[in-house]
């Protein structure tokens, strides 16, 4: 059974074929320190970023970076998650949109994931209660502190990095000159969306084994992490392709089956998650959407658990913006659910026909 294949959200697992580049591999790794962060709470401390590059900078007349497009990854991912065959395959290759001959990409672990600061590096429940303005403003220190870039071409944002772009538009005019988020909403998290949040927050927090935060081993949180794993593929998955691939009662319980043990053998820290399930809490970027002025391509696919169609109306959310497209991806065997997101021969064509009409 291929549950997986169908639930490219947070932890799920993506099959490679024979021929994939490992663009990680590829990739340079680095970390900058950024001194006297201050949180939205008021705390102040010093955090890391880490942050991975590929290509190589081009600079302008003045000795600015000019080709830096950064890539913003998912609830629960991290910088190398859009470094995968099933995104990096179809657009940094020779010709591609994001030939690595002419783009320098680069792809942070945000803050509260990957090897940035977060709750498990010690802290634990400690650690400042960030939110996606606290993400947003580590990105911008990151790159204009520590990778030397006073300017980006392009964000492209998929889920919670769709969301980063909507903040970061309003947030630093100019520094942006387009925007391409993929699979989120520009309306406050709420309704269904934070219930599913709260779900997994829940789940970890209501385990016995939980502590309030001082747990021993993460694998010990056998309830949380089972209510992680089924909401994930609950909200991560398309009905139509699961239902070619489970099309029997049996074959889907034993794709759950196999899907909840993946996802368990693979268990997530209980206080990262669950801040960077909380850290939505306070996004809320319809009422400065009117500030982006810079092209945007906004693209949602019509299986997204997460966001369903019509909700909020997207098309009169674009239509504040000065220059923005919304497109929706019709649902198929071949989309993947709030995972379209990081299949990018799915959505690719929008992107090169956006490239075409802005052109640098």
């Amino acid at each position: 059974m291929k549950l997986f294949s169908a639930i490219t959200f947070a932890a799920a697992l993506i099959a490679l074929p024979a021929n994939a580049e490992d663009w990680a591999a590829q990739a340079q790794k680095h970390t900058a320190q950024l001194e006297a962060f201050e949180f939205g709470t008021g705390e102040t401390m010093p955090i890391t970023m880490t942050y991975y590059t590929l290509g190589t900078p081009e600079r302008d007349a003045e000795g600015k970076i000019s080709n830096a497009v950064m890539l913003l990854h998912g609830t629960g991912g991290s910088g190398t998650s859009l470094l995968r065959p099933l995104f990096g395959d179809e657009l940094f290759g020779p010709g591609q949109p994001l030939d690595l001959a002419d783009t320098y990409i680069i792809s942070p672990d945000n803050l509260g994931h990957g090897d940035s600061s977060k709750p498990s590096d010690g802290m634990r429940l400690d650690f400042p209660r960030y939110d996606y303005d606290d993400m947003v403003r580590a990105q911008y220190r990151m790159l204009t502190e520590d990778a030397g870039v006073d300017g980006l071409d392009m964000i492209i944002g998929t889920s919670m990095g769709c969301m980063h772009s909507f903040v970061w538009g309003p947030e630093y005019p100019g520094f942006v000159e387009r925007f391409v988020p993929l699979a989120c909403n520009a309306i406050e998290i709420a309704g269904r969306n934070r219930m599913f949040r709260q779900m997994i927050i829940d789940g970890f927090e209501d385990d016995p084994d939980y502590d309030e935060g001082n747990y021993e081993d993460a694998g010990d949180l056998e309830m949380g992490q089972l209510v992680y794993a089924n909401t994930l593929i609950l909200a991560g998955g398309n009905p139509y392709r699961l239902q070619a691939e489970a099309p029997t009662k049996e074959a889907a319980i034993e794709a759950l089956r196999t899907s909840q043990e993946g996802l368990k053998a693979r268990a997530v820290d209980p206080n990262d998650t669950i801040y960077q399930f909380d850290a939505s809490r306070s996004y809320n970027p319809a009422p400065r959407l009117s500030e982006i002025e810079v092209p945007v391509l906004w693209i949602n696919s019509a299986d997204d658990f997460i966001n369903p169609p019509g909700l909020g109306d997207p098309e009169a959310l674009a239509a504040q913006m000065a220059n923005a497209r919304f497109v929706l991806i019709p649902a198929s065997e071949e989309t993947r659910g709030h995972g379209t997101h990081t299949a990018a021969a799915i959505w690719k064509d929008e992107l090169i026909a956006f490239l075409e009409e802005q052109p640098d």
